[in-house]
């Protein structure tokens, strides 16, 4: 996505809304440095301060992190993941209790309501989990992993839980990294079961299935 110089009314909100654009398709992605103010100043056409003012909107918002000497990073792709990353961080044990709350009902909800078309993505993106583990290149796994239990939980076919489970982007795939590896035996093991019970349309078996990588963590 390309930046556009503003028009002159609400300049701050747009370009707040701007950037925000720009970390939400990816464009800018997590941790990665967003380019520097006066590149910003030309290219969307406004003063210092007002890109100043948006860039402190967006640190509140917990979008962005200030690092003095270093540069402006992009810290969340949303306002509910940074309130997260703040609340709880990386924090492994209350990471996975959320997740098991979330994703259980919502595979109980994609084996009800999933389409041919969703079953080809998952299978899809499975298979590139898969492959990645047995080449153990675990930065493509967690990508894989991360996007199968998305596409899992955008079946459910409910905007809101796929809207909180979004928010989650960051501290999961901070999680996932976290475990990548020899060190956890799930990586082994795959998800092929629940795949299978979400095609086969059995809700109760999909539910049980996305709870049972989880469960032990969350007692």
């Amino acid at each position: 996505m390309a930046l556009t110089a503003t028009r002159r009314t609400g300049l701050v909100d747009q370009v707040i809304e701007q950037m925000r654009q720009a970390i939400r398709a990816g464009d800018w992605a997590v941790d990665e440095r967003i380019p520097p103010e006066p590149e910003l100043v030309s290219v969307l056409g406004v003063g210092r301060n007002t890109v100043r003012e948006a860039v402190r909107a967006l640190a509140h918002a917990g979008l962005l992190e200030v690092r003095q000497g270093d540069g402006t990073f992009v810290r969340a792709t949303s306002e509910i993941s940074g309130a997260l990353r703040r609340v709880c961080g990386t924090e492994l044990r209350e990471v996975r209790q959320v997740r098991f709350l979330l994703e259980v009902e919502a595979a109980r909800l994609a084996a009800a309501h999933r389409t041919d078309a969703d079953v080809a993505t998952l299978a899809a993106t499975l298979a590139e989990r898969d492959t990645a583990v047995a080449d153990e290149r675990w930065a493509d796994a967690v990508d894989a992993d991360a996007r199968f239990h998305q596409e899992v939980v955008g079946c459910a076919g409910n905007s809101l839980l796929t809207e909180l489970y979004l928010g989650m982007t960051e501290v999961i795939r901070a999680s996932l990294a976290a475990t990548a590896g020899h060190a956890d035996p799930a990586w082994r093991i795959g998800h092929g079961d629940l795949l299978t019970a979400i095609r086969d349309r059995n809700p109760d078996r999909a539910a049980r299935e996305a709870g049972r990588f989880l469960a032990e963590y969350v007692s």
